[in-house]
């Protein structure tokens, strides 16, 4: 719990965002509060987990498909990463590319954003890196800079799945208009399979995803003046098949109150913080979100066991 003596300064933005969720009712706070340093620490260490099949099975399939990837592409382009908080995905698939022009790189922490470009400039040192930090859910300006280059849009990590269905939609159009005409959108995907599979990825036996979800209540304490004790809350993880998502809560062990900006938050025992979703599409499901929002399908790739699917969209000529 934060020393209540200590100076707070308050973040407002993350305040408002985590005030906004918590006045809510079920109570629920926004994924990308989970994004400080510690918690991209956290989420690192989550990808190199046994249980975690996600990173590994889209990287060795984008190994796998990147030659075919880059003979698809157009040569020239300019390439948007959305999210991009580690470098391994976006310098698996540069290479393949054909005299790509420049990349923007665009995600909400930082100091990550900062590291993966700088990691990029060293590795290709005649590209153009350019590090874009806002939430890539808002309208995104693009550098003027890249000028009127093709181009490529790449979503890696299933991170599509973390949005609500309607909100993947306003996000692939927004995508759409700000990469224009002839563009294409390369968007990883995680597939449905066995809910036990599922929720031993998010609740893995070395408490590490517990550490991650319990990480956004240190955070809160450090930049929105909360007084959380993360240890009454406890880490859930539970498969919804009717929404065809898992769900991450926080669930409070007592009846407690906290104190959050000056605010003072109720919480009854067994009460949740529901704290992110990750939608398991299918195939035909994603094509469906995908063409709602104006993108035709190109190319889809699976890994062998049917895990994880990489999409290739394109906007009309």
């Amino acid at each position: 719990m934060r020393d209540r003596l200590a100076p707070v300064t308050i973040n407002r933005d993350v305040a408002e965002a985590a005030l906004s969720g918590l006045r809510a009712r079920p109570k629920t706070l926004p994924p990308k509060l989970f994004y400080d340093p510690n918690g991209c620490d956290l989420f690192e260490r989550i990808t190199r987990l046994p249980e975690y099949y996600l990173t590994r099975t889209e990287m060795a399939l984008l190994r796998r498909i990147a030659p075919e990837i880059g003979a698809l592409l157009p040569a020239g382009a300019s390439v948007i990463e959305y999210g991009s908080s580690s470098p391994d995905k976006i310098a698996t698939l540069l290479p393949h590319l054909r005299r790509p022009s420049s990349c923007v790189l665009v995600d909400v922490a930082d100091g990550a954003l900062e590291a993966v470009a700088e990691h990029l400039r060293r590795r290709f040192p005649r590209l153009s890196v350019y590090p874009v930090c806002t939430d890539f859910l808002t309208r995104l300006e693009l550098p003027k800079s890249i000028g009127s280059a093709t181009r490529i849009g790449f979503f890696p990590g299933s991170t599509i799945g973390n949005l609500e269905p309607p909100l993947a939609v306003q996000f692939l159009r927004r995508a759409r208009e700000t990469l224009g005409r002839g563009a294409y959108l390369l968007v990883g995907v995680d597939l449905r399979k066995d809910p036990q599979r599922l929720i031993a990825a998010y609740d893995d036996g070395a408490g590490v995803t517990a550490a991650f979800n319990r990480n956004i209540l240190i955070r809160l304490n450090r930049e929105a003046a909360a007084d959380f004790d993360p240890y009454t809350f406890t880490h859930l993880a539970l498969w919804n098949d009717s929404e065809s998502r898992i769900e991450m809560h926080l669930v409070s062990c007592d009846a407690q109150i906290v104190h959050v900006a000056g605010e003072l938050i109720t919480f009854h025992a067994g009460e949740s913080i529901h704290t992110e979703n990750s939608y398991k599409h299918t195939r035909e499901g994603f094509a469906a979100i995908a063409a709602e929002a104006g993108w035709a399908a190109a190319k889809l790739w699976t890994d062998r066991d049917d895990l994880f699917s990489v999409h290739l969209l394109r906007t009309g000529e």
